[in-house]
């Protein structure tokens, strides 16, 4: 169940539209000892290391595809934040924009990264107007003719939100007779209705109403987009009222088989490329860089 579309746009930065964009893509610590008399200092706890989402295995270091890639022109979207969107400045910026320069560092190609109106994207491929989109598109069965997709680079998880203070134990035992606000028609809502049987669903019409019945102590915890709720929670309109509650629902056939580079069917090659770069700019920790910079609440 993957729709021709793309997950929800985060709330808390504009939307801007069309603009074409070329990036040029080439390459004193002192201690005090102590006394012997006197007991050792207990070390400091070590500071948690940050959460780095990866889908490779990194004992498989990936082998550069026969052949040379010479250039990219990749397309996107410039009213999709945080992964590409125009600044104060009017510079087109984000997660996809920086993924596009790894990329191309990694295969050795320069690139282009033109931003179009998300309903042209996939004329513009056909008509070869592009090589590669790098937008968020969800490829479903009426696109699987025409193109194909990389490995995700990012995963869409469903995620539980609650009261900060309050436990919330996530599971269809623990949340029996509760209410769980989600919006209506959607994935979420779903899969809710499937597997969260003896809880109480609540269903409204937009991710803002839905959001806010928690924040207003409606409902006991609220069930939505995972990317959307991390900027949700550091934004004015949670009011520090919530906290991520359990883990990532990461059902594929649900909530998306992830964001990936689509490519035409006609050019395997590039794929193959692509994938080599992913892979090794994971293994790498770029990728994991680029999530810590454009996500600074984790949403896994």
């Amino acid at each position: 169940m993957i729709a021709s579309s793309r997950p929800p746009v985060a709330s808390g930065i504009p939307r801007a539209t069309g603009l074409a964009l070329s990036l040029a893509l080439a390459v004193f610590a002192g201690s005090i000892g102590a006394r012997a008399e006197d007991p050792a200092p207990a070390p400091p706890p070590a500071a948690a290391e940050p959460f780095r989402p990866s889908f490779w295995d990194p004992a498989n270091r990936p082998q550069k595809p026969a052949g040379e890639i010479s250039t990219i022109r990749f397309l996107t979207t410039g009213d999709f934040p945080p992964f590409s969107f125009l600044d104060a400045s009017g510079r087109l910026v984000g997660y996809h924009v920086d993924l596009a320069r790894v990329l191309c560092e990694e295969i050795g190609a320069t690139c282009t990264l033109q931003m179009r109106p998300f309903d042209d994207l996939v004329a513009a491929v056909a008509d070869k107007r592009g090589d590669a989109i790098l937008a968020g598109l969800a490829v479903g069965p009426a696109l699987r003719d025409r193109l194909d997709t990389t490995d995700a680079y990012l995963t869409t998880p469903g995620r539980f939100v609650g009261l900060a203070g309050e436990t919330a134990h996530v599971t269809p035992e623990g949340l029996a007779g509760r209410w769980i606000s989600v919006v209506s028609g959607s994935a979420h809502e779903a899969y809710a209705l499937e597997h969260f049987r003896k809880a109480r669903i609540a269903a409204y019409p937009d991710e803002t109403s839905a959001r806010d019945a928690l924040r207003d102590h409606k409902v006991s915890v609220h069930f939505g987009d995972a990317i959307g709720l991390s900027f949700w929670l550091d934004g004015e309109a949670a009011r520090s009222c919530c906290a991520f509650a359990g883990g990532p629902w990461l059902e594929p056939a649900v909530f998306g088989e992830g964001l990936r580079v689509a490519v035409p069917k006609s050019n395997p090659r590039l794929k193959r490329h692509l994938d080599y770069a992913l892979r090794k700019a994971a293994i790498d920790g770029r990728l994991g860089e680029l999530y810590l910079r454009w996500f600074p609440r984790g949403y896994y």
